[in-house]
């Protein structure tokens, strides 16, 4: 698996391209901004999927001009689906903040324990409600994108609509504290981490 990172929009929220190094077929997570930039990052390279890991504006806001350039399908949990369409508070959330980014209705609806997978890339979608209904994370060869439940030291706000505290500490002790150490994190927005360093010093990590 190849790994790249664009750091997009006035919010600075990572967009993660996940690479089958078999076939060369790309996984984009959360389009966020930027489109130009981003198409160029693309090139011609071949777009599988293109997944949101949950539905706020800063996550989606170059999803649609990417659709239309590689053609390839939009991925999120069916709790968050609706809301990609709209910008009010009970959508993306874009127009509390002056914002209108929404994204086309999605092509694929996902549930917990699915899998996506991409060529010989397979990834595993964990539902983790808490910053949204239906956050999800992605796990796959030791490798977790985890939106906004999982930052470095942090988490995710929980004071947006379907955001609940106990939620996402529900979500992060049955679903990500239990993954190796090792695991690298790699957050919706900010540095990359492990599980390992968030058991350690993570407040929101479940304590013994």
């Amino acid at each position: 698996m190849l790994v790249e990172r664009y750091v997009l929009g006035d919010l600075q929220t990572n967009c993660w391209i996940v690479q089958d190094e078999a076939d060369g077929l790309l996984v984009v997570i959360d389009p966020a901004a930027e489109a130009e930039r981003l198409l160029r990052a693309l090139a011609d390279r071949p777009v599988s999927q293109v997944v949101l890991t949950h539905s706020h504006f800063d996550h989606l806001g170059a999803a649609s001009a990417v659709l239309d350039a590689t053609h390839a399908p939009l991925l999120i949990h069916e709790l968050d689906a609706q809301r990609v369409t709209s910008a009010g508070a009970d959508g993306t959330g874009a127009a509390i903040f002056g914002y209108s980014d929404t994204a086309p209705a999605p092509d694929r609806i996902l549930s917990d324990g699915d899998t996506i997978v991409s060529g010989e890339l397979s990834l595993k979608v964990l539902h983790t409600p808490g910053h949204t209904k239906g956050g999800i994370c992605l796990l796959g060869e030791g490798h977790l994108f985890s939106g906004d439940t999982l930052f470095a030291g942090s988490v995710g706000r929980t004071d947006f609509p379907g955001g609940d505290t106990a939620e996402l500490q529900r979500s992060i002790g049955t679903k990500l504290a239990i993954l190796p150490d090792e695991t690298v994190v790699h957050p919706g927005h900010g540095p990359e981490t492990t599980i390992g360093r968030e058991r350690r010093t993570n407040p929101f990590f479940p304590r013994a």
